[in-house]
């Protein structure tokens, strides 16, 4: 009788030509390629950090460190450098000197004919006219952020906000300064209160638009 080959008719667990490896269980030691996991549960989505979705968008200028460590609520590493309060205050300072002239001559007009209260709903539209106006036109920067290199980005995603949100964003800054007095108390705190906002260094106005400021490289 011919013997068979071998291997042949033998059970697979005696003959090792039968034997099969097992199968890969993924996620335990067995390395994957770079388009092998499916974004959904458990799986961020390719280029985009755990941190703020998305941010910055491909394409956006990186300028190194400047924002803070990762972590929930953190923008990613990498992303644009975050204003410090000098260079606001600073660009503050050279916008206020833009709207020097344009505010005196309101307080000596309108003021003497028809009083203080008319003279500061005036002077707070054109605060805002003037801060809506930059932000829509000059690729979200002021006369003072041009100069310091700053620029008004989504918080969200890194590129240009929405209109609508610079619209917000120019309204709480400027026309809460329409109320007498109080006015005048509301916008000293909101400019203030990027000393104690964290991480993102937000103003009340920042945060009615989701906006952050960013430095330039």
């Amino acid at each position: 009788m011919t013997n068979p080959p071998p291997g042949y008719g033998y059970p697979s667990d005696q003959n090792p030509y039968d034997k099969q490896p097992p199968p890969a269980q993924s996620g335990y030691g067995v390395p994957q390629g770079p388009y092998d996991p499916q974004p959904g549960a458990g799986h961020p989505q390719a280029g985009h950090p755990q941190g703020t979705p998305g941010y910055p968008p491909p394409g956006y200028p990186q300028t190194g460190p400047g924002y803070p460590q990762a972590g929930p609520g953190y923008p990613p590493p990498g992303s644009p450098a975050l204003a410090t309060p000098a260079d606001r205050f600073l660009a503050r300072l050279i916008d206020f000197g833009v709207l020097l002239i344009p505010l005196i001559v309101i307080q000596l007009t309108v003021t003497a004919a028809a009083g203080s209260i008319l003279s500061a709903v005036v002077g707070a539209v054109v605060v805002f006219g003037y801060e809506a106006v930059m932000m829509l036109t000059q690729g979200q920067q002021s006369v003072g952020k041009k100069a310091m290199k700053l620029r008004v980005v989504s918080a969200l995603h890194g590129g240009r906000p929405s209109d609508n949100d610079l619209w917000a964003r120019s309204a709480v800054y400027g026309l809460p300064q329409a109320l007498y007095c109080i006015g005048s108390l509301f916008s000293l705190v909101n400019v203030l209160s990027l000393l104690w906002d964290k991480p993102l260094q937000q103003c009340f106005h920042d945060k009615a638009a989701k906006t952050v400021v960013v430095k330039e490289a």
